[in-house]
């Protein structure tokens, strides 16, 4: 019991629990300690050396608002953009509980009386800013795939697509995401012309560079991954007379997955990284706003509100990158994509 449920956490961000389990099994105890030390002593030896420098350097370093913050700093700043946060949060309750209260008294002297709820529109919260910039990479990503997985296919089962379509897609490729987002820009603000718009403008501009940026990715590993594919599982396909869709579902594929979920992968990252740039320019309310308004704003905490987000860029792309990782290790057979 001990081994299965240690086999399954080697597939989850928590791989480093593994050893443990099977140390309290008494399973291979110099193995075990081995790989705990190695998939967590070592990390955090790193990380508290790491803690270390940045505090003997910060002290060092004078800037125009002040010293740069050390990790203690960083780490009360942290709680503050909390405590904000939860005071945001009772604002928000406090407005609605009245609008609720003067409906109520409303509906009371008339109960044919419209009413309705107002949104409450009070700054974001730095915690509503993540779930903006992940809401909006999220969009982003999609586009993406739904874009790149079906030309992938198409490009890896054809050389004459693949011939016409790869010139545009090396040229396109390295295009810089501040290249994107004017051309974006305009176009939205063109085509997207409503008194009562469903989506902010800003949200558009940022999703929309996004795919521009990420869609690369998967589109040329899904076209490596399907021209790949032995030519004896296309072969059977064609003795077997599959249709082209049961040929695609039923070989191409379980055949490319692989590859398909490494360029997954690697666009949700690129993807993510574009997102802050996007957001700085395009003003929409996400982490990358966050970080241009806190340098705007040029006070003796802005610094470390910054590195603060900063942090959690990093972490928030690294639970990213966990969980595609997990995804492809579910979806596909590849073996290789260990949780490290």
């Amino acid at each position: 019991m001990v081994t299965k449920v240690a086999n399954k956490l080697e597939m989850t961000p928590a791989a480093f629990l593994a050893p443990l389990l099977r140390l309290m099994a008494w399973e291979n105890p110099k193995q075990q300690l081995s790989s705990m030390f190695n998939s967590a002593g070592l990390p955090l030896m790193a990380f508290l050396l790491f803690l270390g420098l940045w505090s003997a350097a910060a002290s060092r370093i004078e800037t125009s608002l002040g010293n740069v913050p050390g990790p203690v700093q960083v780490w009360e700043e942290a709680g503050n953009l909390w405590k904000e946060h939860r005071r945001g949060r009772e604002k928000a309750e406090v407005f609605y509980q009245r609008q609720r209260e003067l409906n109520e008294r409303i509906l009371a002297s008339d109960p044919d009386a419209e009413v309705r709820i107002r949104d409450y529109t009070g700054q974001p919260t730095f915690v509503d800013q993540i779930f903006t910039s992940l809401y909006t990479v999220f969009t982003g990503f999609l586009l993406a795939a739904l874009i790149s997985i079906p030309l992938g296919i198409l490009c890896g089962l054809s050389e004459k697509v693949n011939s016409a379509l790869n010139p545009l897609i090396q040229v396109f490729k390295p295009v810089s995401p501040l290249a994107w987002l004017p051309i974006v820009t305009m176009v939205v603000s063109a085509v997207y012309v409503s008194d009562d718009p469903m989506l902010e403008k800003s949200f558009l501009t940022s999703a929309i560079t996004v795919t521009l940026c990420s869609l690369w990715p998967a589109l040329i590993n899904t076209t490596v991954g399907v021209s790949s594919i032995s030519e004896d599982l296309i072969n059977v396909s064609r003795v077997l007379r599959l249709k082209w869709y049961t040929k695609i579902y039923k070989v191409v594929l379980p055949a490319a997955m692989p590859m398909m979920f490494t360029g997954l992968r690697l666009s949700l990252g690129v993807g993510w990284m574009v997102l802050i740039a996007a957001e700085m320019l395009a003003q929409n309310p996400g982490l990358g706003k966050f970080v241009w308004d806190e340098f705007q704003n040029g006070s003796s905490s802005s610094l470390g509100r910054i590195m603060v987000a900063v942090f959690t860029i990093g972490f928030i792309g690294f639970l990213l990158d966990r969980v595609m990782l997990i995804l492809q290790r579910f979806f596909s057979y590849d073996d290789g994509a260990a949780i490290r």
